[in-house]
């Protein structure tokens, strides 16, 4: 069985909520999910991970959050080369220009982004939020 680690962060439980969603596409597709507080993870734990998901939503000015995910974001960029990584996240404002400056980020260090872009939603998940996202985890099985 695949075990897949899911690593968010969170502050409203919006992040949370889609993390959960993706566990459970893990799930659906015949594989083990590991729930991950980002601040849970060493970096060096993904090395031998063929797949896992982060998820982060937009602070500030549409950028990753700065105190744990940006230093953990910068450690794994040399880890990700052939991976397949799923990205996903929730915004309250903008129009999801952290996602797609992630995205390229970790497609530049060689990942296989699953679905070519993140999953994003504005505020909490919606039903179709929830479905994409436990889309996102069964492909990344």
């Amino acid at each position: 069985m695949s075990k897949v680690k899911v690593i968010y962060w969170s502050a409203t439980g919006n992040t949370e909520a889609m993390a959960n969603a993706v566990a459970e596409g893990i799930q659906e597709a015949g594989g083990e999910a590991e729930l991950l507080f980002v601040t849970q993870v060493n970096p060096e734990d993904l090395k031998d991970d063929a797949a896992f998901a982060i998820g982060c939503p937009a602070m500030g000015a549409e950028v990753l959050e700065e105190g744990d995910v940006e230093p953990f974001v910068t450690a794994i960029e040399g880890l990700v080369s052939g991976k397949k990584v799923g990205l996903f996240g929730s915004y309250g404002w903008g129009d999801g220009q952290w996602m797609r400056d992630w995205e390229e980020r970790m497609t530049g260090a060689g990942a296989n982004v699953v679905g070519g872009a993140g999953v994003i939603c504005r505020e909490a998940p919606d039903e179709d939020a929830i479905e994409e996202c436990k889309e996102l985890g069964r492909q990344l099985i």
